[in-house]
């Protein structure tokens, strides 16, 4: 499953082999400062929006890869067995936002560091 960490001021997604592969992308490496908000999302494959370019999608099931919509470029690793999850908003970053699934979404943002201001 894929990570969100912070390795001092960069936050990185490591994902895993079948996701880079699915994802169509290798881990990513932001600035921690293009970090606008890290906020939890209850129903994280449903917040995957736009057109698919490039990745893998099965609509309700896994969103990996790539996606543009009206409010930009996203970047999602979502499973279906993971229903919670976090959206990261950014700027001045390759991405818009970046929608991860995870278990346990309050963990992923405690261990970020992420104070809401």
């Amino acid at each position: 499953m894929a990570a969100l960490i912070r390795e001092g001021d960069t936050l990185v997604l490591q994902l895993t082999t079948m996701e880079k592969v699915e994802g169509i992308h290798g881990d990513l490496r932001i600035p921690f400062s293009s970090v606008q908000s890290i906020t939890v999302l209850e129903d994280a494959i449903h917040a995957v929006h736009g057109m698919k370019m490039p990745g893998t999608r099965v609509p309700g099931m896994l969103a990996m890869g790539t996606f543009m919509s009206n409010q930009g470029k996203t970047f999602a690793i979502v499973h279906h067995q993971t229903k919670r999850g976090v959206k990261v908003a950014l700027t001045g970053a390759p991405f818009e936002a970046l929608i991860v699934g995870a278990d346990d979404p309050e963990r992923v943002i405690s261990a970020l560091g992420w104070a809401s201001n």
